[in-house]
């Protein structure tokens, strides 16, 4: 695979800022060409041969190595093209990635895709709070893309999220879908305590709720025909990291109502 490597060769003691290192960006540039780049560390500006060890071309493939948690912003603002890391990501990972994908070989902070608008994001282990969701003063949350997370989630996933799908395997926290307007959170294994607060539309998958919120109205057994179309959907795009498809009856919450109550939440446990 023709790709070009970032390899980090220091142990930062601040925070990187990786924003605007993408494939569209340095498309074209030599290894040489891409170590001039500079990157915000703190208060600081260093250039990227500072920090990593550059080989390859810019092409449409970037792969990041030796990653840590102190590394903010990988993919932000991704518009195409593949961006490979191996290792943890701090915060901000897939900001505003508007096309693309991202594929985070470890843990991921806080805000993984804030504010998504499209693109695909896959996530081998756990993730932190927030995810997909604006910043402090912003109006929306994630406006389209899937994310998919084999571990688990914080607390807050899917915050004023109008479109997009997010998929775990492991349990979400509390809030999932806080606030949410419109698209889709499944965790194949559970959400926390106050799933679905204020949301307005859209829907929350899952076998179990922790505790279920007084504010959504128990609608009984359904055999949903939109189920089979987002089976469907969700295998096309994702394939084997396709959640096993719901077959079956479905328990239909509606709320929550003390908002316009149009959200639901689908219980797959019988």
């Amino acid at each position: 695979m023709s790709a070009l490597k970032l390899q980090l060769t220091i142990s930062p003691t601040g925070r990187l800022n990786l924003s605007g290192i993408t494939p569209a960006k340095l498309a074209g540039l030599s290894a040489t060409e891409v170590s001039r780049l500079h990157i915000e560390a703190g208060p600081e500006k260093l250039s990227l041969g500072e920090c990593f060890k550059v080989e390859g071309a810019g092409t449409d493939t970037l792969i990041i190595e030796g990653a840590t948690p102190r590394c903010d912003f990988i993919g932000a603002e991704n518009e195409d093209g593949t961006i490979i890391v191996e290792g943890d990501v701090g915060f901000y990972a897939g900001r505003q990635m508007r096309g693309g994908r991202l594929e985070i070989r470890g843990n991921a902070g806080a805000f993984l895709a804030s504010s998504l608008a499209d693109g695909l994001i896959i996530v081998n282990g756990s993730v932190g709070d927030n995810l997909g969701a604006p910043l402090r003063g912003e109006r929306d949350g994630m406006s389209g893309g899937i994310v998919v997370v084999k571990g688990q989630i914080g607390n807050s996933a899917g915050a004023r999220m109008r479109r997009g799908t997010i998929v775990a395997s492991g349990k979400i926290g509390s809030a999932a879908g806080e606030r949410m307007m419109g698209g889709t959170v499944w965790s194949a294994s559970g959400f926390g305590t106050d799933a679905g607060v204020q949301m307005r539309r859209g829907t929350l998958i899952a076998p179990s709720v922790d505790q279920m919120r007084p504010t959504f109205v128990d609608c009984g057994l359904h055999e949903l025909g939109i189920l089979n179309i987002t089976n469907r959907y969700l295998r096309e795009k994702l394939g084997d990291l396709a959640p096993s498809p719901i077959t079956g009856s479905v328990r239909r919450f509606a709320g929550d109502m003390a908002s316009i109550g149009r959200g639901e939440i689908l219980l797959t446990a019988s």
